[in-house]
């Protein structure tokens, strides 16, 4: 007897119940970051190898979330949403997961240290970046309830000022990452060419997080704007 599919039961519920599945996955994914940065200043291979692992596991569960809405997103003409914009939104959702991915990889492949110079800014420019994703997270959570009210009313202005205030995090960030590379460029005769480049490429990838989770808002705003 062939099994059930839990993703597919979701849909009989809500057809945004396995969305906010997916973005809880992937915030959870995203969450392994912070201890797998202290396990790297703490030079802790064993913790470090740990945290990567969680994140490989969690990524690729959120790619089986993934696969399952896009086998089983109903392609009638009954949905509230269109079914191109939904997929958008959980491409950019899923991004956030791959992208944690890419920065387990790089930190368990090549044996990095943090410099002191940006030792004191890295974790809170991390946990800005999930932040941001906490924020998505309660985005996507209030599709229900825009979608009962048709995108208008109270609803509708809360998550206006949800997707803003995602908007701010986001603009820490950027600034943080700034900050963070600037230091970089500012000490990289200490690091060897090499290092600089791949502390850069860190950098730039644990921003994309904040993007990846602005653009999800970015998008339900413009749902409600439709």
């Amino acid at each position: 007897m062939k099994g059930s599919n839990p993703i597919a039961g979701l849909f009989g519920k809500s057809p945004f119940k396995p969305m906010q599945e997916h973005v809880r996955v992937v915030e959870e994914c995203v969450g392994h970051l912070i201890p797998l940065f202290e396990a790297l200043a703490a030079e802790d291979r064993a913790a470090l190898n740990e945290s990567r692992q969680r994140i490989f596991d969690l990524e690729q569960k959120a790619d089986d979330v993934k696969n399952s809405i896009r086998a089983h997103l109903p392609k009638g003409l009954f949905m509230p949403v269109d079914r191109r914009d939904l997929l958008d939104m959980l491409h950019a959702q899923d991004s956030i997961a791959d992208t944690a991915q890419d920065v387990a990889g790089l930190l368990s492949i090549r044996r990095m240290v943090v410099p002191e110079f940006i030792g004191a800014l890295l974790i809170p420019y991390v946990q800005r970046n999930l932040d941001a994703v906490g924020h998505c997270r309660k985005v996507i959570n209030e599709l229900d309830e825009l979608v009962e009210l048709g995108f208008k009313g109270r609803a509708a202005e809360r998550v206006e000022a949800m997707v803003g205030e995602l908007g701010r995090v986001e603009s820490d960030t950027d600034r943080m990452g700034v900050e963070l590379t600037e230091k970089l460029f500012a000490n990289e005769d200490s690091l060897k060419p090499v290092d600089v480049m791949f502390w850069f490429q860190l950098i730039e990838w644990i921003g994309d997080i904040a993007d990846y989770a602005e653009d999800v808002g970015d998008r339900l705003r413009l749902l409600i704007a439709s």
